[in-house]
């Protein structure tokens, strides 16, 4: 295995053909040399929008911009916003990220305030040195992530980090999505700890 340091705190692994980003302790992503993702819930993220017929996608968080290379390959018009500016060029230089995608240095939320686009679809996929900030797990989060979607056909996903089978926040979060949107389906496993669960909501 080969590391390197990318920045403070921010380290890349490769083994193999296997490139993975780490924040510290936590994996921001994984891909094969090519920018593939090698994380089963971004090929659910990935083949719900393809599914949807989703031509215009805002990502909030970066990671590696795997995701997001794979829906601009694709075609799919994609910005992505993060609010770590290193995620930007590490994703360029080592996960062959398209310099084309259109990457915005702000707080997701702050964004959506700020720019009345509508959206085919939202993605959410943001997490800091202490998880997923609590301001987007909240209600009036989901109510200005649904009013920066387009009215029809408008698909929004998010990724949960789950502690384990005890860990009641995805339930938490749908039925909060719940009261914006009528479709609101999880996709979780149960027996293993640490794991990604999905949630879309919209036009599911």
């Amino acid at each position: 295995m080969k590391t390197a340091i990318a920045a403070p705190g921010h380290v890349i692994r490769r083994n193999g053909g296997k490139i993975s980003y780490w924040q510290r302790e936590y994996q921001q992503s994984a891909s094969d040399s090519t920018g593939v993702s090698l994380a089963d819930y971004i090929h659910a993220f990935y083949f719900f929008l393809m599914q949807a017929g989703v031509r215009d996608v805002l990502t909030i968080g970066c990671g590696g911009g795997t995701l997001a290379t794979m829906l601009w390959r694709s075609g799919v018009d994609v910005t992505v916003v993060d609010i770590e500016p290193r995620s930007f060029a590490i994703a360029r230089k080592y996960f062959a990220m398209p310099a084309d995608i259109p990457c915005h240095v702000a707080d997701g939320i702050a964004w959506l305030k700020a720019h009345r686009r509508r959206h085919g679809a939202i993605v959410l996929d943001a997490f800091g040195p202490n998880g997923m900030p609590e301001v987007f797990m909240a209600d009036s989060f989901f109510r200005l992530a649904k009013s920066r979607m387009t009215a029809r056909g408008g698909l929004f996903l998010m990724n949960v980090i789950v502690d384990d089978d005890e860990d009641r926040t995805p339930d938490r979060l749908v039925r909060l999505m719940r009261r914006h949107w009528r479709g609101v389906k999880l996709l979780d496993t149960d027996g293993w700890v640490d794991r990604n669960a999905v949630i879309a909501a919209g036009a599911v």
